[in-house]
């Protein structure tokens, strides 16, 4: 019987856009991806094929990321969890690590963070070293990302958006135009 050797990647973000880039890097780097928008689809795709790694982002519509991390934890106590988030902090990654994750990284990430994240936990990295690794964003930053969270939740509507957020609809998108904010 021939022994599996490609790494099969677990990629649980609700993100369409940053999920789909992510998935075709770590198989332009020849893993194996199965990918999931939500608790349900991250537990129906880890059932059908047992993840050597999970990426968990943390913010999920639904169940969140730490439950994900949890159940993953308990199913498979060999698997290395990452968690990804653009809301990073300290009580957050002490949380993830508390339920099993074996790091935990601030967006945005590309592959080579992730396998730098993931190499970090090879060598021994403990929980304290995992929180001290999570970079609080701008306040910039953060505010570009509630927006862009808002905005999705209204569908792309601006007026919407506007009204949630009780600014005006001008300064809403003049605030949209501009590019993110670096972390």
């Amino acid at each position: 019987m021939p022994v599996e050797t490609q790494t099969h990647v677990l990629l649980v973000e609700d993100d369409a856009v940053f999920r789909e880039r992510l998935a075709r890097a770590f198989r332009e780097r020849s893993y194996s991806v199965a990918t999931a928008a939500n608790h349900a689809e991250a537990m129906q795709r880890s059932a059908e094929r047992e993840p050597t790694i999970a990426i968990v982002d943390l913010r999920l519509p639904g169940p969140s990321g730490l439950q994900i991390v949890a159940e993953l934890r308990a199913r498979f106590s060999r698997l290395k969890i990452l968690v990804l988030t653009g809301y990073g902090s300290i009580a957050n990654a002490l949380e993830a690590v508390r339920l099993g994750a074996n790091g935990y990284l601030s967006k945005p990430a590309d592959v080579e963070d992730i396998e730098a994240a993931l190499l970090r936990t090879d060598e021994g990295g403990t929980p304290e070293q995992a929180s001290a690794s999570v970079t609080t964003p701008s306040l910039a930053r953060v505010e570009w990302e509630h927006i862009q969270r808002v905005l999705a939740d209204c569908d792309g509507n601006l007026s919407e958006a506007a009204r949630r957020l009780g600014v005006h609809r001008r300064s809403l998108q003049r605030k949209i135009q501009k590019y993110p904010p670096s972390v």
